[in-house]
């Protein structure tokens, strides 16, 4: 019989016990505490991270909140309520089973876990973003980062606390989405700065990683804004220190920390007035402490608990504005001082944060010039990601929502798995909660099973939209054992467009399939991008840096350039549709975009062409065609 998650956390926690009682004494064991770690990514773990940020208003951590009261989980319990008051640092005492040491191993397996645990609270967190800084959905952005810290742990199978340090620190930092996405990162970073230089954590070295922790995230934003996120992180900091003397072990002082961090969490809205207009507490802390939950969660074999039952919204409390675009990038192969590209960026807009490591440099800001600034930064490396989030209208999306307690269940959720800005926009606006990934970056196994997860709906169709994410679409449906769910076999993202088109929530699975099948099969994709190597495929031979033609991902054309090859495959494959979507780079632009449509019609008027910014990354083009 398989095993329950609890049953290998005890197993797991049962291990480093045994360990535990071979080792020796703690003294000695805080003798070495200054010792190097042995083996890789201890250098690159160290490496100093810089950061930047202006908007007061903003860089706090998108001031996103939670409300303090209307929560309840589906027990009933209230969410938000203060914790009852400890009378001495021990108020949470050490459990039977609780390990002297946290090993690398199992700090390892604990993060994994508070990942699966961080994703139970992503709707609890999304409904609470307030006014001004909607870029919104905090509990996404947070998880986001956490599913890339997970990715990084799974790669590198750490077997010391340096290489689980580098993890948190490199993955984090890869992953980071969004102001609150980026802060965790510094969060991470700094834990992981401490940490590296442990071969275990004891309370003492543990009360040691929050305090780097929250000193990182200070150091991270320009302007601090108490009653944030911030806040949030210095109260577990200033809990621990106060406990380390005389915490039974590491669990009990993280117990105790949670406790005073939900505190500090409840007084929020006395420190930001825009908290206190709304009535909720700020939902970045709340994030934060959900991760930190989640890792204790681990260590108590506990179970992952039911979702928290929304019952309102906080931006409900707020009238509509305009509020430009959440525009973030991720480069690689950087060689100019982070400086240098903050400078670049900060005329653009606001809530500016921008830090790098090992060549990458991660970039958020609000802006209303998204294309023209992702051109920019794209001259200071390799682009690696970029996402863009028009503001305005995600903030009427969440208003129009206007009584979640009220809404209709429903009978079918939608799971697409996609990248490019424009074309998620587009599957979230057909109802799909979107998996970011594609060619280049392929979601895993467990980030498609938490999406699946998270919907509220009995029945779930999942689109990979590539076909070398169908295999990981396959197990991921296997891990939600408890909801219906069906894996369309979508190997292109027009396909995955097309039968979007025809999804409908109110429908069972069964009636949904023919219809989406039926679009897939009349649908066509175009893809133009650039040849990576020579090579000989299907008859046409490329060299490196050519422009190439995929219909339907096969490889049909090559180019002098981007366009021409476009033009290539409108001309000779676009015959018997109709319609089609046109989804165009940053490095295209607007004005780029609407000369090729031009061209498009010439070479095939009978052809409605609808343009879209956003195509997915290191794509000039992606057509897709009805």
């Amino acid at each position: 019989m398989p095993r329950t998650a609890a049953e290998e956390a005890a197993e797991r926690q049962a291990a480093a016990r045994q360990a535990d009682a071979e080792r020796t004494e703690v003294e000695d064991r805080q003798a070495e505490v200054g010792l190097e770690e042995a083996g890789a990514n201890a250098a690159a773990a160290a490496s100093e991270t810089d950061a930047a940020s202006a908007d007061v208003d903003a860089a706090s951590g998108e001031a996103d909140a939670a409300p303090s009261a209307p929560h309840e989980t589906e027990a009933g319990s209230e969410e938000g309520e203060a914790p009852a008051a400890a009378s001495t640092p021990l108020a949470a005492e050490a459990a039977p089973n609780d390990p002297r040491v946290l090993s690398a191993l199992d700090l390892a397996a604990a993060f994994r876990y508070a990942t699966e645990y961080m994703a139970v609270y992503i709707e609890e967190v999304n409904a609470l973003n307030v006014y001004p800084v909607p870029d919104g959905d905090t509990g996404t952005n947070m998880h986001l980062t956490l599913q890339s810290v997970r990715r990084q742990l799974d790669q590198e199978l750490p077997r010391t606390m340096g290489d689980v340090s580098h993890a948190l620190a490199y993955g984090s930092l890869l992953g980071a989405r969004g102001n609150s996405g980026v802060i965790l990162s510094q969060v991470l970073k700094g834990f992981a700065d401490t940490a590296k230089r442990q071969p275990s954590l004891d309370a003492a070295s543990l009360s040691s990683a929050f305090e780097s922790a929250a000193k990182s995230a200070y150091a991270a934003v320009m302007k601090p804004v108490e009653g944030t996120i911030l806040t949030v992180s210095r109260a577990l900091a200033e809990a621990a220190k106060e406990a380390q003397e005389t915490a039974a072990g590491p669990l009990a002082l993280l117990r105790y920390a949670l406790e005073r961090g939900h505190r500090a969490l409840e007084k929020t809205p006395e420190q930001l007035p825009i908290l206190k207009q709304a009535g909720v507490v700020d939902a970045g802390g709340l994030g934060l402490l959900r991760l930190f939950e989640g890792v204790l969660a681990s260590y108590e074999g506990r179970d992952l608990p039911p979702p928290p039952k929304i019952t309102r919204r906080a931006q409900q409390d707020f009238e509509e504005e305009a509020f430009g675009f959440c525009t973030e990038f991720l480069l690689s192969d950087v060689a100019v001082p982070t400086s240098e590209i903050q400078d670049a960026v900060a005329p653009f807009g606001d809530s500016l944060l921008v830090v790098g490591a090992e060549g990458f440099v991660k970039g958020h800001i609000h802006t209303e010039e998204p294309e023209q600034l992702l051109a920019l930064v794209g001259r200071y490396g390799h682009m690696v990601r970029s996402k863009v989030e028009d503001m305005s209208e995600q903030h009427s999306e969440i208003l129009a929502d206007v009584d979640p307690s009220e809404a209709q269940s429903v009978r079918s959720g939608l799971v697409a798995v996609a990248s490019g800005y424009g074309v998620t926009k587009v599957f979230r606006s057909l109802g799909a909660r979107v998996v970011g990934g594609g060619q280049t970056d392929n979601p895993s196994v467990q980030d498609i099973a938490d999406a699946v997860r998270s919907i509220g709906a009995p029945d779930v169709v999942v689109m990979p939209n590539n076909k070398n994410i169908i295999m990981a679409a396959d197990r991921g449906a296997e891990l939600v054992p408890e909801k219906n769910v069906r894996v369309l076999p979508t190997r292109t993202l027009g396909a995955g467009l097309a039968a979007a088109v025809s999804f409908d929530e109110e429908q069972g699975i069964d009636d949904l399939l023919p219809a989406m099948e039926a679009a897939i099969a009349s649908a066509r994709t175009f893809e133009v991008t650039v040849a990576s190597r020579d090579a000989d495929i299907d008859g046409v031979s490329v060299t490196k840096g050519d422009a190439i033609g995929l219909v339907d991902g096969k490889l049909v054309a090559r180019g002098d350039d981007p366009t021409d090859c476009l033009l290539t495959l409108v001309r000779e494959h676009a015959a018997e549709h109709d319609i089609a979507t046109l989804f165009y780079s940053a490095e295209v632009g607007p004005d780029g975009a609407k000369a090729v449509a031009a061209q498009v019609a010439e070479e095939a008027p009978e052809l409605e062409v609808e343009l879209q910014p956003g195509a997915p990354d290191l794509y000039p083009f992606l057509m897709a065609l009805e």
